[in-house]
């Protein structure tokens, strides 16, 4: 469980620190992730608040670079993923 647990941490470091650098929130920067990896990929996002749906919608706002992209990627890929809804358990993709 020590080594999931320091792997999410790396991942919310990261975050913050890219958040950090573009004067946004973890939750923009992840979702600007999702905007860019496919066109047709959309983030579906529940809030109470308007103040939050503000938020959301400054993702759309936020350029990520290139190497800010594969930093994600890399975390996202050294991660272990659980099973969600009981749908099928994601595996790590080997890269040619």
């Amino acid at each position: 469980m020590r080594v999931k647990i320091h792997w999410y941490n790396l991942l919310l470091n990261l975050l913050e620190t890219i958040s950090e650098n573009k004067n946004a929130t973890p939750a923009q920067i992840s979702m600007a992730w999702m905007l860019c990896k496919k066109p047709w990929i959309v983030p579906i996002t529940g809030t109470r608040k308007i103040m939050r749906m503000k938020e959301n919608m400054g993702a759309v706002e936020i350029k990520l670079s290139n190497e800010e992209i594969k930093c994600l990627d890399s975390a996202l890929n050294s991660m272990e993923m659980s099973e969600v809804f009981g749908g099928s358990k994601i595996v790590k993709k080997e890269v040619d």
